[in-house]
This record gives C-alpha cells, structure tokens and sequence, in this order.
C-alpha cells in the first residue's frame, strides 16, 4: 500500500499541502479530486520525487518511498511530455527499454498497448501529427509500457471522446484488476463516479474526505427515499415524520424522519397499490464533492 502521512509543501509564503494524508491500495483505482489550484498536481510530483516535500513521509509497504521503489511507478503528467517529432511504437519501446526491459519485451509491450488504446493504425506516426486525444491515448501507453506496479495519472481522460474514455477505462481497469494501485486525477467527476473504488477530495492543500466511494456515499447521504406505485402518493403529504421533496402521481422522492418511517410509508403503499421502486437515494460524487470543499 502506497501512505502518505502528514505531507506539507509551501511555495514562498503560500501553503500548497497542509497535512495531506491518504493511501493507495493494490487492485483498486483511487480517484483523486479536486478544485484547480487544490493541490492535486503537487501532490503526484512529490509522489514522483520531482518535488521534496518540506514535511512528513511517504511509506510503500511500510517502507521509506525512495528512488528504487519508484523504478515500478508510471506516471502521466497533465502536460505533454513526450518527444513529438519522434514515432509512437519507438517512443514507447525507448521508454520502456530505459525501464530496463530487453528489445523484444519492450516491444511487446508497446505492440499490445497500442492495439488496447486504438493506436495500432497509428504505430508509424510521430506524436506530433496525431490528434489531441491520439496524443494522449500515446501519453496512456508511456505510462503504462514498462507494467508499472503503481500508476498515478494527472487527468488521464482530459480531450478524449467518450468512446476513447470508454477504451481508457477498460484499460486502466484491467491494470488494476491484474493488481496495480492506481491513483487518477480527474475534473471529469462522472467518469470518477463510476470508474473508482477509493475517493479522495482535496481543497485549499487540506484533504476533506477520503475513503471507499460507497462508504462515502452513504455518510453524506441524506434520509432520502424514491418510491413508485400505481396508485396516487398524494397522501404521504399527511404522513408524520416525512418531507416530501417531489411528487408527480405514482412517483415521489421524499426524506424520512427516521427509518421507521419510511418502512411505515412502504407498508401503506404495498396495501394500497403496485409498489414498482423503492429506494434510498444515494449522493452523487458531485454533490459529495460541494458539500466537503465549502
């Protein structure tokens, strides 16, 4: 498991990271969110070592995180990073070759992944003269070619339509299956939604939630209920301990006082009609994410 504990970085007399502190499990995606200037992107560049952290520490296993250890990372920066008059299947195999893999498994490698991220066609071209979201599947596979045990993505899906997202997530979602902890930043915060197991929100240096999404789901939802019947729910205004939030004939989304309450609201729907839906309603990663910054 990939821990930070208590990191701080300030630039001048601004503090980027005030006790930030999380971790990265193996076999899960951690989606790591955040307002622009939040401190996301210094937090991957100390991860990397491009940047020292004035405070705390960064363990791997237990283990002090150092050069060697970071030997099995793959990281991709937000900004473009790759050499652009240079052709994708050699870019991919140089890199992976200065990871220390022979010729023919570099070469594998870069064959398999292109063919996985849509760039089969495209293995003879240089960077440069690729599309925005070719490049970018390209700065995908650098990171992934030399199969890193632990992958930290600065905004990963950033200029791809949604079918080469739908390709990117297959992709990172079986690294994570085969055992790599892979941590994402991401303002796309659908996509996080639904591709993270681990979520941590940042804001202002200072992380303000973290943990398993459903689990974080559940704590900041509201007592709130989605109930469908073929009968009119008119009367749940008349029940005690119960608010209605919306009501269209069959159809209401009401909040309960407590549980028993909306078991109560169930029980006289079954004895009055069809009961179709019935439902907590869970909070959304956005609205998560605007309760915790503010």
């Amino acid at each position: 498991m990939l821990q930070l504990d208590n990191i701080s970085k300030a630039f001048g007399g601004r503090m980027a990271l005030d006790g930030v502190s999380f971790g990265v499990r193996e076999g899960r995606m951690t989606g790591f969110v955040g307002g622009n200037g939040a401190g996301k992107t210094t937090t991957m560049r100390i991860l990397l070592g491009v940047l020292e952290r004035d405070a705390g520490e960064i363990t791997l296993d237990g283990e002090s995180l150092g050069a060697p250890q970071r030997r099995n990372f793959g990281y991709m920066p937000e900004e473009r990073g790759l050499y652009p008059k240079m052709k994708v299947r050699e870019q991919l195999v140089y890199l992976a070759r200065l990871h220390g893999m022979t010729g023919a498994d570099a070469g594998r490698n870069a064959d398999q992944l292109m063919e996985e991220l849509g760039l089969g066609e495209r293995r003879d071209s240089t960077l440069e003269s690729l599309s925005l979201g070719n490049q970018q599947r390209a700065q995908i596979a650098a990171a992934l070619v030399h199969n890193p045990h632990i992958l930290v993505l600065d905004e990963p899906f950033s200029g791809l339509d949604p079918l080469a997202v739908d390709t990117v997530v297959d992709v990172l979602t079986q690294r994570a299956a085969d055992g790599a902890s892979v941590l994402f930043s991401s303002h796309q915060l659908d996509i996080v939604e639904r591709l993270c197991d681990d979520l941590v929100i940042i804001a202002e240096g200072s992380i303000r939630a973290s943990g398993e999404r459903e689990a974080l789901r559940a704590a900041h939802s509201a007592p709130r209920f989605t109930i469908a019947s073929s009968n009119d729910l008119g009367w749940l205004h008349g029940e005690p301990e119960i608010t209605v939030v919306e009501l269209e004939h069959g159809r209401a989304i009401f909040d309960a006082a407590a549980p028993a309450a909306a078991q109560r609201v169930l029980r006289r729907a079954v004895a009055e009609g069809d009961v179709s839906t019935f439902a907590p309603q869970h909070a959304s990663l956005a609205q998560i994410f605007r309760e915790v910054i503010q």
